[in-house]
């Protein structure tokens, strides 16, 4: 006796139709029909009789019934026990955030994480989009949060969430007396390079003709040093809108055209998932998230 038998078995009885129970089971009928033949010959008798569009149990059936469903219960109760077990050792998952994202967006997420898995040890590691897609892949991390378009077909993504992106500018700045910004405007703008923003070739992307040109002044990784530069009126710079900024930085959105990021959860396809990092797939995908 193989448990879907079982649990074929128990399906027919509630559903009292095979194409019903097939449907409930995400079987084929005729997979069904024959695994409950099998199980029939293995106990020496009919189980179901069929009258018209309802199926009903035979006196076998009924005798066989509480059995098996103290078999299915037990064997549920089994697994559950086991998952437990499981999370209730020290895990560890690594989890790689996009530089550009920044941490306000995942403490509420992280403590949610916590109180669902209280022995997961949680490794973030902070790096471009690019570099976290290839270690993805290589295996050194279990899970991304990515911003980046046209991912590779080996991974699976999961949308979290989208934001607008901004122009970030200092008080007293022409901008200021804009509701958004379009592109053209920033044609001969003093600006800044975020070497991390996945949108330094927005120019070349959005402008093909390259109508308009700024005047790259400076260029950082370093989000800090950006953003003090910016405060210190030496040029703009894009960002996206739920970057935490400094105080004093104004920001308004891109338009003509306007443009936006999605960020998505990010696992390789058909990689074998510890249960901590099930739940913590499910946790992500029913979180609240800005912009979501």
């Amino acid at each position: 006796m193989e448990m879907h038998q079982v649990r074929y078995f128990l399906a027919i009885c509630e559903a009292q139709n095979f194409t019903r129970a097939a449907e409930a089971c995400s079987v084929a009928q005729p997979s069904l029909t024959k695994a409950i033949k099998k199980l029939e010959d293995e106990l020496g008798g009919e189980l179901f009789r069929r009258e018209r569009n309802q199926t009903q149990l035979t006196d076998l059936g009924q005798l066989m019934k509480p059995h098996l469903e103290t078999i299915y219960t037990a064997t549920e109760a089994a697994k559950a026990d086991a998952g437990d077990y499981k999370l209730s050792e020290r895990t560890t998952v690594n989890l790689g955030v996009m530089s550009t994202i920044g941490p306000s967006q995942m403490v509420g997420f992280i403590s949610q994480l916590r109180a669902e898995v209280p022995s997961l040890d949680l490794n973030i590691r902070e790096a471009a989009g690019r570099q976290l897609v290839e270690s993805l892949l290589e295996g050194d991390l279990d899970i991304g949060l990515i911003g980046l378009p046209d991912l590779p077909d080996r991974l699976r993504v999961m949308p979290l969430y989208s934001e607008r992106y901004t122009i970030a500018f200092g008080k007293g700045h022409r901008f200021e007396q804009m509701d958004s910004i379009p592109l053209r405007e920033l044609d001969q703008e003093d600006y800044l390079v975020r070497v991390h923003c996945e949108f330094s070739d927005h120019f070349n992307a959005l402008d093909e003709k390259r109508e308009h040109e700024v005047n790259v002044r400076y260029s950082s990784e370093r989000e800090d040093w950006i953003q003090a530069m910016v405060l210190a009126r030496l040029g703009c710079c894009v960002m996206p809108e739920f970057l935490p900024t400094m105080p004093g930085i104004a920001m308004r959105p891109v338009s003509e055209p306007s443009v936006s990021r999605t960020i998505s959860l990010v696992t390789v396809a058909g990689r074998r998932h510890s249960p901590a990092l099930d739940i913590m797939t499910r946790l992500a995908l029913r979180h609240v998230w800005p912009g979501g």
